[in-house]
């Protein structure tokens, strides 16, 4: 049987979604406690890999079990087993070729910023006192809309074959709190979003015009942007699949 499991995660304390030799991961965790109450060997795939300290409000992952789960008890069960800063949601039952990462039809992030000191943000938001130009920052937003080719904002020496993204939608939005930039696309490259918000802040910042990030995304030169915030702000936010892969 083949099972979707829904999930968040505070990342502060892992080293990122994915298993690593000499680190500790939330696929991990996460594999340890399916294993440990299901009595079997659990591997389960993610939606996607989020970074060292990048938060999940929404993340899925499949696995294969042998058994018929009762879904209200495992979710107790293994809320009570996991650290508090990982939570099930539910599970579902997914068809035998159903895939957490290649069945994604689209994905959203946030990263939220704070404009003075807040000890409640200290760890889930990048602080930039300065002023900002949101509107200028909304301009730029609105120009990634009108490429497909993000090889700019990808992490350097990456393995992956194609720097192609479909971005649907991307926005500041202000709160009275907080600054919250949401973007949602089929796919992102590693370190894409931060890569992205540092740029766009070198705009809200008054340092280059929104028009900048026109020449920017033409030239697929990673100098060329801006650095990458933080990964305490970033948060993948909602993963959305066909419904047509659960049974």
């Amino acid at each position: 049987m083949r099972y979707f499991v829904a999930f968040s995660y505070n990342g502060m304390a892992y080293h990122g979604w994915q298993n690593q030799p000499n680190a500790i991961t939330v696929q991990e965790v996460l594999e340890k406690a399916l294993s440990t109450l299901l009595r079997e060997q659990i591997h389960v795939v993610g939606a996607g890999r989020t970074d060292a300290g990048v938060h999940a409000k929404q993340m899925y992952a499949h696995f294969d079990s042998n058994q018929h789960l009762d879904f209200g008890n495992l979710v107790f069960r293994m809320n009570s087993f996991l650290p508090d800063d990982i939570a099930i949601q539910g599970f579902k039952t997914a068809k035998p070729d159903a895939h957490a990462r290649f069945d994604a039809l689209e994905r959203t992030y946030e990263y939220w910023i704070v404009q003075h000191k807040n000890p409640f943000y200290s760890t889930s938001a990048h602080c930039i006192v300065k002023p900002l130009d949101i509107d200028a920052m909304n301009e730029a937003a609105s120009i990634l809309k009108g490429y497909r080719d993000f090889e700019c904002f990808s992490k350097s020496n990456t393995d992956v074959r194609t720097f192609i993204c479909d971005i649907k939608s991307a926005f500041w939005t202000e709160g009275p709190e907080k600054l919250v930039f949401t973007i949602t696309a089929d796919r992102f490259l590693r370190n894409m979003v931060r890569a992205i918000v540092g740029t766009v802040l070198e705009v809200g910042l008054g340092r280059i015009t929104p028009g900048a990030i026109k020449t920017i995304i033409e030239s697929k030169d990673r100098s060329k942007a801006g650095a990458s915030v933080p990964a305490k702000g970033l948060y993948l936010t909602r993963v959305i699949y066909p419904e047509t892969i659960f049974e």
